[in-house]
């Protein structure tokens, strides 16, 4: 049977996402410390409670890529 594989431009874009849902959460967790609005802060937990898995996730689904045949582009 076929194993799915992303194409190389799928995998590119797809880095790109995962990198800028990194930086998100990486914002939202650094920011966190410095609000005092709560409403917002609790909005910013909410959001790295919920970026978390789907961090993990898409990390899992790039981990399948042809790139990983050669090596780049690995988070493992």
């Amino acid at each position: 049977m076929f194993e799915k594989k992303l194409a190389l431009h799928e995998t590119l874009e797809f880095h790109e996402v995962i990198n800028f849902k990194t930086v998100c959460l990486l914002k939202s967790k650094m920011m966190q410390g410095i609000v005092f609005d709560q409403d917002l802060k609790a909005l910013m937990e909410k959001d790295v409670k919920q970026s978390i898995p789907a961090l993990t996730a898409m990390i899992k689904v790039y981990s399948n890529s042809e790139l990983k045949e050669t090596g780049i582009g690995s988070y493992e």
